[in-house]
């Protein structure tokens, strides 16, 4: 059974009930009332004579004709002889039998053999009996006409609940049953991505809040294991590619150190080559553990580290390494931004490091570092052959080459990219590649600043 019908049914039955409860308390108030007007006129009757049994029936003719009393009065003798000295609106056709007679002495009474009637008698001349008796046919109808009247409003208030009910309740029915419907087809995954309209009482447009705000986080959770379930399978499809490789030429080298007839330098270019996949495979594996840890430590507390003392000992490395290359740098004195010494030295060596090695040797090179809107901006700009046109939209992902060119030949896992994305990611910085004005790659990154320590010691940040 539906809300709305359990709710109807339950307040038409309260609003019954009750109109049933109040109509029986009226009509037997109101028979009460007017049972004690009768028992009222009968009583003024009989005490008229009381004490005077002479005079008896001429005093209870007497009052009755003064107050006009709806009473009928019988006298009774030793012989059980009826004589009806007044007659009411409804006579009293049936006899009182004089045991009847006896026992209402002392007080009013119905009995079985006067059906609707209340009499009551006392003694008159002569040994007789004088019966004052009063119909109760005219309360029965009323109380009969009454309990109709409580009949038919109990059925006209139970409609007017009704039409309350559905007034009052049919806004809050409705958008329940919008809910129910966005709920349904959410979980049928029928792409609905509107709510219903906020409406009904406070306690449902909360309830309404709270299922947008679920379904929302719903489709975030969802969006996002989709994503990290995409990243991952071609992050394993090309981590088992780039494993692939060198594990095929160690395995063609291995077959080819096998031959008995090898001659000495064959065995030695095949030892070297060997030499060098190995080298790659453990470069691989190594920068594959390092991403791991990174994407790892994004739970933990960063520290200040000091940008520009970094960055100009890697440029001081820089230089040595590779002295025929022009560097240029403009970099700003005690710029200090929130992360890990080690992921930032990282950052700027990867990125020093993809310019040694896919740029010529006697390519120029610029590093920037400013402060821009209240964060460090670092700028590296290289001349050399940039990224094809399509590579600066892309994004910086696991073993992305931008250039076939860039071979494992060159010494590279195609992480750097990705090592670096990561690593900002996780010092709630960020990294962008565009064109260099001096024709090649460049990579800006951002930092968060923080205020330099008061001491040499690196304070946890919270």
């Amino acid at each position: 059974m539906k809300l709305s019908v359990r709710l109807t049914v339950l307040l038409v039955t309260v609003t019954v009930v009750m109109a049933f409860v109040v109509g029986w308390f009226a009509v037997n108030y109101s028979t009460a009332a007017q049972y004690k007007v009768i028992d009222a006129q009968i009583n003024a009757v009989i005490s008229s004579g009381a004490g005077h049994p002479v005079n008896a029936v001429s005093n209870a003719t007497y009052v009755v004709s003064v107050n006009s009393y709806d009473v009928t009065l019988d006298v009774i003798d030793n012989h059980d002889t009826v004589t009806q000295v007044n007659t009411g609106t409804v006579p009293l056709v049936a006899r009182p039998s004089l045991l009847d007679v006896q026992r209402s002495l002392h007080g009013i009474r119905t009995s079985g053999d006067l059906p609707g009637f209340r009499y009551r008698s006392e003694a008159a001349a002569g040994g007789s009996y004088l019966v004052v008796a009063a119909s109760t046919s005219a309360i029965t109808r009323a109380a009969h006409h009454l309990e109709g009247n409580v009949a038919l409003v109990g059925l006209i208030a139970a409609l007017l609940s009704v039409v309350v009910a559905y007034l009052f309740t049919a806004r809050d029915i409705r958008l329940i049953q919008r809910l129910i419907n966005f709920a349904g087809s959410i979980a049928r995954d029928d792409h609905v991505t509107t709510p219903p309209p906020e409406s009904g009482s406070p306690e449902l447009r909360e309830l309404r809040t709270s299922l947008v705000t679920m379904v929302g986080s719903l489709h975030r959770a969802i969006e996002t294991e989709r994503r990290a379930s995409r990243e991952m399978q071609r992050f394993i499809g090309d981590a088992s590619h780039e494993l692939r490789t060198p594990l095929t030429v160690i395995k063609g080298y291995s077959e080819i150190l096998d031959r008995p007839n090898l001659d000495e330098p064959m065995r030695r270019r095949a030892l070297e080559r060997v030499r060098r996949e190995v080298v790659r495979m453990d470069a691989l594996v190594t920068d594959l553990l390092f991403l791991t840890e990174v994407r790892e430590a994004a739970s933990l507390p960063l520290i200040p580290v000091a940008l520009s003392d970094v960055v100009g000992d890697a440029l001081g490395n820089f230089r040595v390494d590779h002295p025929r290359r022009r560097v240029e740098q403009r970099l700003a004195p005690d710029i200090w931004v929130t992360g890990r010494q080690e992921y930032v030295e990282r950052v700027i060596n990867n990125s020093l490091s993809n310019i040694a090695r896919h740029t010529p040797e006697d390519a120029a090179v610029a590093v920037t570092l400013a402060i821009r809107g209240g964060r460090a901006l670092l700028t590296v700009d290289d001349a050399g052959p940039g990224l094809p046109e399509e590579g600066y939209e892309r994004e910086a992902r696991q073993f992305q080459r931008f250039d076939p060119a860039r071979s494992r030949e060159s010494g590279g896992t195609g992480l750097g990219m990705s090592i670096m994305s990561d690593i900002m990611t996780t010092v709630r910085g960020t990294m962008t590649l565009g064109r260099s004005p001096l024709g090649g790659l460049r990579l800006q990154f951002e930092f968060p600043t923080v205020i330099a320590p008061a001491n040499s010691e690196n304070a946890s940040l919270a």
